[in-house]
């Protein structure tokens, strides 16, 4: 069985953000997955935009070798369903969520949240070589010919669309970090997945029953981790 193939943009501002994407995917899946950040400096292109993965979220078909097909999502993100879920053998080039207009800010446009959430069908995305995403307009879809259309609820804009259950949060005004997006729909998930993704149990738990454990003062059974996992 091949794994299924995710790349999440990765921003070195807020590193956290990466890690609770990719830990939260990880946990709701049923299958392999292979996750890769997208690491500009890793890359072949110098293009950047508002983030540094704004354009390197179009070198997944390039970076899969245009074989098979692969997920790319934004940082800011909670996955709460199984993408396995996904139609991993759709034919289109990419598939998208139609966002056209926000639920709850009347006349603002989301054309550009479509390719927050893109699936590849790698062997049809050809031209998007390093080259041609350094210089031309990748972000317009019109190399796709025709673009595929995921279901809403795997891209549920926060603050945008009119809250409901959702399977791919995407945290558009900020992860629920900060005081100004603490109390946003979906905050409480993150936060719980935020410390679960950076928690452990305590050093007795894993490494009691081992052979290196004797190497080592003994430890009070009692005492806490300095990172603790979060319940839930």
């Amino acid at each position: 069985m091949n794994a299924l193939r995710v790349f999440i943009g990765f921003d070195p501002r807020q590193p956290v953000a990466y890690t609770v994407a990719a830990h939260s995917i990880a946990q709701a899946c049923s299958k392999p997955v292979s996750i890769t950040p997208l690491i500009h400096r890793q890359l072949p292109i110098k293009r950047t935009g508002l983030t540094e993965f704004t354009f390197t979220r179009y070198l997944v078909p390039w970076l899969c070798n245009y074989e098979g097909h692969a997920l790319f999502i934004d940082a800011d993100m909670l996955c709460l369903g199984d993408i396995a879920e996904l139609p991993w053998d759709s034919p289109h080039a990419v598939s998208v969520v139609h966002h056209t207009e926000s639920e709850l800010v009347p006349g603002f446009k989301l054309y550009f949240e479509r390719a927050s959430v893109m699936l590849f069908n790698c062997e049809k995305c050809k031209v998007l070589t390093p080259e041609y995403i350094e210089s031309g307009s990748p972000q317009s879809l019109e190399w796709a010919g025709g673009v595929g259309e995921l279901p809403r609820e795997w891209n549920h804009l926060v603050g945008y669309d009119n809250p409901k259950p959702a399977k791919l949060v995407h945290y558009t005004q900020g992860i629920p970090c900060f005081p100004e997006t603490s109390k946003d729909e979906y905050a409480e998930p993150w936060v719980k997945a935020a410390q679960h993704a950076m928690g452990t149990v305590s050093w007795q738990e894993i490494m009691g029953p081992s052979v290196h454990a004797r190497f080592k003062r003994e430890q009070k059974p009692a005492q806490r981790p300095l990172i603790a996992v979060g319940e839930g």
